[in-house]
């Protein structure tokens, strides 16, 4: 058989399965999010996958999932770290919420982030734990010249963004956001903005879980979202062919200089095109049969754990295999009064080693654990479409940028390394690396992913066991 009758025969078991697909959707008789049915998985791919991985696969076949959520402020460090190192470490104070899936938790001691230091440019460091939390690189300070670094997980969605409808997808609880300077004369980008596309680029976090829902399924109620976003496809894509067909006879007329504008901003047009065309590849997303939430709530728990449910769902659905979730930014001064701590965190953080403040800091990191530890426990009750759980194919990272935010401190960074990888990991135990680069940590992780051609990552200095 050629190449040709090759890729003709492999289209047509491609149209088979999209055909029994759609035949068990039709039966259905409703447009709802679909559980992980091993069923449906096309036993190829689980075939060619089975004992070597692939691109964002784990070994069985099913998608491997990676996600970086950032907690502000650093924690108090005696109620972190377990007491023995190994399989068995204790899960101390703050990480006790994780105990029912203490087999998928990796406590990450000696992890630094040398990077996120003063040096010459002094004072600033709540901005450079935010930005150097996922890029390892020390910042430009500049309120307006930015630059930093790419971050891991836009790394990673650059190469495995083509395998869902979204590359990645950015979260965050600061509904509000500051621009031009904030801490130290550092630009505000730093400070609110985990994720970078290029060392130029922050990739805005969806503050509003409405937004963020609709980004992921549409808008409307259940049951109508997948012919409102074919509506709206439609209205893009003819708005588009006008757009492209009138510049055409436009360009002809145009002067050297205007031609360059005109291109530019075609470019930015053709791009649009290609999101389309890639929606359409991947068909109308699953319509989730949940409401879509109201907005951004006033209760602090509900509004965190709506975001988690959103990644959640994103990771059920395939929608993407890549998130970061910025719980608050670094130098976050909120009030904790639902939990009876009315004094602001960053205040609260200069401790001065007193004891009450010291108490109080310690509760705010219980509550941010007690919100993390749900997640990871929602993921672990879902079957993936191998039988396993979603976080045992998952790779889950939680940490903060600052060790200890008394004394503004990046080194022994607390850093939880959640999920099984498919199989990639070994989890339930406590590591103490005894200080170097949480890069390597980040680069460890990228090989699971299928990424084999990332030799070194912000100021990485090799690979780590993980």
């Amino acid at each position: 058989m050629d190449s040709r009758e090759t890729r003709e025969a492999e289209l047509a078991a491609q149209r088979r399965a999209g055909l029994s697909r759609r035949h068990f959707l039709r039966g259905a008789g409703v447009a709802l999010a679909l559980p992980a049915l091993e069923s449906l998985f096309p036993a190829q791919v689980v075939a060619e996958a089975a004992g070597k991985g692939g691109l964002a696969t784990t070994a069985t076949g099913a998608p491997m999932r990676a996600a970086f959520v950032y907690f502000p402020n650093g924690a108090i460090q005696p109620n972190w770290w377990p007491e023995a190192t190994g399989a068995k470490f204790d899960l101390h104070a703050t990480l006790q919420p994780l105990e029912p899936v203490r087999e998928y938790v990796r406590v990450m001691g000696g992890l630094d982030h040398a990077c996120a230091n003063g040096g010459a440019d002094g004072g600033g460091d709540h901005a450079r734990a935010n930005c150097v939390f996922l890029s390892g690189v020390h910042p430009k300070k500049s309120a307006t010249d930015i630059h930093v670094g790419t971050s891991i997980d836009q790394m990673m969605a650059r190469q495995v963004g083509h395998l869902t409808r979204l590359p990645s997808l950015e979260l965050t609880c600061d509904e509000s956001r500051r621009s031009s300077a904030c801490d130290s004369d550092y630009a505000c980008a730093y400070q609110y903005n985990i994720s970078w596309s290029s060392p130029t680029t922050p990739v805005t976090a969806e503050g509003n879980p409405r937004l963020a829902f609709e980004r992921l399924f549409g808008t409307g109620v259940p049951g109508e979202r997948a012919d409102n976003t074919r509506r709206r496809q439609l209205a893009q894509k003819s708005v588009l062919d006008f757009v492209l067909e009138d510049t055409r006879s436009m360009q002809k007329r145009l002067a050297a200089n205007d031609k360059a504008k005109l291109d530019q901003y075609l470019t930015g047009v053709r791009e649009i095109e290609a999101r389309i065309q890639k929606a359409e590849r991947f068909g109308i997303a699953k319509d989730p049969s949940v409401e879509t939430p109201d907005g951004v709530p006033t209760d602090q728990t509900e509004y965190v754990n709506i975001m988690f449910d959103l990644m959640v769902l994103a990771f059920q659905t395939d929608s993407t295999r890549v998130a970061s979730f910025c719980l608050a930014h670094d130098g976050d001064n909120r009030s904790f009064s639902h939990i009876g701590i009315p004094e602001g965190h960053h205040d609260l953080s200069h401790h001065q080693n007193e004891k009450d403040r010291m108490d109080k800091v310690a509760k705010i990191d219980l509550w941010y654990a007690q919100q993390f530890a749900k997640f990871l426990v929602k993921l672990n009750g879902i079957k993936d479409v191998d039988g396993k759980s979603l976080l045992h194919n998952s790779m889950i990272v939680y940490g903060s940028g600052n060790a200890d935010g008394n004394r503004h401190s990046h080194t022994n960074l607390p850093i939880v390394l959640a999920g099984g990888g498919g199989g990639a990991l070994t989890p339930s135990s406590y590591v103490n690396y005894r200080s170097v680069p949480a890069c390597n940590m980040f680069l460890s992780m990228a090989d699971r992913m299928g990424m084999k051609d990332l030799e070194r990552f912000g100021d990485s200095t090799g690979r780590i066991r993980i």
